[in-house]
């Protein structure tokens, strides 16, 4: 895959967050956490455009938040 190198500000405490993914080994480094999450949020809206063209619009929010508890995609804390 071809990279291109960009310049982007985040909080501080994002970074400080992706360093110690790095420094645990959870991720191969500070380019890959952001790589990894990027694409993630790209997923996720692929995910939410396609349930739209399913549901003619966006899905009802009881439905979104059952399938997200259901595949464990939530904290339990936030799933209440």
């Amino acid at each position: 895959m071809r990279t291109e190198r960009v310049t982007v500000s985040l909080p501080a405490e994002l970074m400080a967050e992706a360093r110690n993914a790095v420094r645990r080994g959870s991720a191969r480094s500070i380019s890959a956490y952001i790589a990894d999450a990027v694409s993630a949020r790209q997923l996720r809206e692929r995910s939410l455009a396609a349930l739209a063209d399913l549901y003619g619009g966006p899905p009802p929010a009881d439905e979104l938040a059952l399938a997200r508890r259901t595949l464990r995609l939530v904290p339990p804390a936030a799933a209440v």
